[in-house]
């Protein structure tokens, strides 16, 4: 059995980041899921929302990302996984999401670990100084080439 990724966070962050998995992992698109919390939106119509994506997947186990903990997205994450096996991670970033989608086959508590572990070893502080260091040099070594990346 196949695990859902579902993503619970304030509009359009959910959407966006359901995005970002279709530039890499395309073929697993069906298997990651989002849902956007207007502002506009009561609690029991968000509630409602995240009730009837998951439905269609009402066997699988889901590991449930939102954006912060103790906001309404993290509420409607809480009451909707109330009965479901699964997890909550709240603090989603890019490199969780990527770390959860590539181990999604796992056993749901070694993808729990993965995608926590991705989420704390994606944030890090860059030394911009080092970074436009290298950036002359990379400059200076193309030779007039054009490159987004190094």
């Amino acid at each position: 059995m196949h695990n859902l990724i579902f993503i619970v966070a304030h509009a359009p962050l959910a959407s966006a980041l359901r995005q970002c998995v279709a530039h890499v992992f395309a073929e697993r698109m069906e298997m990651v899921q989002a849902l956007d919390i207007a502002p506009e939106w009561s609690a029991s119509q968000s509630l409602t929302q995240a009730q009837n994506i998951l439905n269609p997947f009402d066997r699988n186990p889901v590991l449930l990302l939102t954006d912060v903990m103790g906001a309404t997205p993290y509420n409607v994450a809480r009451q909707v996984m109330n009965n479901r096996q699964g997890y909550v991670l709240a603090g989603v970033n890019l490199p969780m999401l990527w770390r959860a989608v590539a181990y999604q086959q796992e056993p749901m508590d070694k993808l729990l670990e993965k995608a926590l572990h991705g989420g704390v070893q994606g944030i890090m502080q860059v030394d911009v100084k080092m970074a436009q260091e290298q950036n002359s040099k990379g400059q200076k070594n193309e030779q007039g080439n054009d490159h987004h990346q190094q």
